[in-house]
């Protein structure tokens, strides 16, 4: 089939508060609280409305990292790409399928955030979230779900009926381990005491963890002396653990970098940490990543970029530099992530790797992972559940909702429902629902409205 054509009449952008339970430190910002927002569309298709919803978290300091801006001032950056993009698309009155809107209303939108000084990646949010929730209502209109509507041609693109695309049943849990985390329980820090694992060691053994996402500061003794406490933890644990490294764009060049892992390699206490190691995940600050080359470093493991595809051309600029992939968010938007793994599926020396922007219960994390899980990714940073108490400060028929809709993604053991990670691993074969991952929807009268 071709693209469905839809004519949006409606956009509703909506927030909510969300407290985490530890602090989240990455780079040289360390999160406790932020906002989520909420998008609700309504279209048309051959006289008949469907609606469509999507999800993300408004993380301060990733999209944004510059010193001089609050993290208040970093939501409000965002708030404006959605404004952006709502405005935009409302101002196309033609009916298009999902992918010709994003094209016309998207990239205007982000053209118009540009203009008024935000970045590029702020600049996308809201349009990527416009064509989630877009998607949604496709998929509605078709009676498909993800994976059988991208292979249809639902949405209208020009990758996803070329992709290998996969129906996932589970895909493998990669945890987070932020500057923050306490290790062990000797480790000083916060405990909020509320039942839910708050060390490395307590979500190994709860969660039967084996791969895991460990962030670094850019400061060579003070990351050598914590991955070799991070080793040691996992050595204790046994198994056949993987690990993958992530920069956060702390390190100002690639002299800086390749001395890093000169040191890395340089040390007895890290050797095995390293032959474990899959990937490195965007080690270069955004301004240079994509100017000075790497590939004379000697790093032994591909390295991807992540905050540097904020443009359509960034995966192919960073080939040509020494990377080797890149990474699948969806609140870079879904046909960036649909071109990207076309573009990597041509060669079987690259990688798309599923990373997280701390997507939280609901909506947000079951379309990023179903997302990425149908592109091939095999595992995927998840750390939503482990910063956030379950469904956070939503009412608690929503989150009943979303575990009796998708009961093999949560579990309410504990009286209130989470994301179910079993032996490592997510289970997402109740996500294969009409529409974009979700056969359940939040209380919007409960959101606060975004004017």
């Amino acid at each position: 089939m071709s693209g469905v054509n839809l004519r949006i009449h409606e956009v509703q952008l909506f927030q909510r508060h969300v407290t985490l339970r530890l602090p989240f430190r990455f780079g040289a910002a360390t999160v406790t609280q932020c906002p989520q927002a909420f998008v609700r569309v309504r279209g048309e298709v051959d006289g008949r409305s469907f609606e469509g919803a999507s999800a993300e978290l408004m993380v301060p300091k990733w999209f944004d990292k510059s010193p001089a801006l609050t993290h208040e001032q970093n939501f409000e950056q965002l708030r404006e790409s959605l404004r952006n993009a709502r405005e935009a698309l409302l101002a196309t009155r033609e009916a298009m399928s999902p992918h010709a809107l994003s094209q016309v209303a998207g990239e205007t939108a982000i053209a118009v955030s540009v203009a008024r000084g935000l970045p590029r990646l702020a600049a996308q949010f809201g349009p990527a979230l416009l064509d989630k929730a877009v998607a949604d209502a496709a998929l509605r209109a078709a009676g498909l779900a993800w994976v059988d509507g991208l292979r249809a041609g639902v949405l209208g693109d020009p990758w996803s009926t070329r992709l290998e695309l996969v129906r996932p049943t589970h895909v493998v849990l990669r945890h987070t381990v932020g500057l923050a985390d306490r290790l062990t329980a000797d480790d000083a820090g916060t405990d909020p005491q509320d039942g839910l694992p708050a060390t490395l060691e307590a979500a190994i053994e709860r969660h039967g963890l084996h791969h895991f996402k460990l962030k670094l500061s850019g400061q060579i003794e003070a990351d050598l002396e914590r991955l070799t406490r991070i080793a040691e933890v996992l050595r204790r644990a046994g198994g056949d653990w993987r690990v993958t490294l992530d920069g956060n764009e702390t390190f100002s060049d690639a002299a800086s970098l390749g001395r890093f892992w000169q040191a890395l390699q340089a040390s007895p206490a890290l050797t095995d940490l390293l032959q474990r190691t899959l990937l490195l995940e965007q080690p270069l600050a955004r301004a240079v990543a994509l100017r000075e080359s790497i590939a004379s470093l000697g790093i032994g493991v591909p390295v991807i970029l992540d905050e540097s595809d904020d443009h359509l051309t960034a995966l192919d600029e960073g080939l040509a530099l020494g990377y080797r992939g890149i990474s699948n968010k969806a609140c870079k938007g879904i046909y960036r992530s649909l071109r990207n793994a076309h573009r990597i599926a041509q060669d079987p020396r690259l990688l798309l790797s599923g990373e997280d922007l701390t997507c939280q219960a609901g909506l947000a994390v079951q379309q990023d992972t179903l997302l990425a899980a149908s592109l091939g990714v095999r595992h995927i940073e998840r750390n939503g559940h482990h910063y956030v108490d379950g469904f956070g400060t939503a009412p608690a028929a929503e989150a009943q909702g979303f575990a009796e809709a998708h009961p093999s993604l949560y579990e309410t053991a504990s009286g209130r429902p989470h994301l179910a990670v079993r032996h490592g691993r997510l289970d997402l074969i109740s996500l294969h629902v009409t529409g974009f991952a979700s056969a359940a929807t939040p209380h919007w009268r409960s959101l606060q409205t975004l004017h």
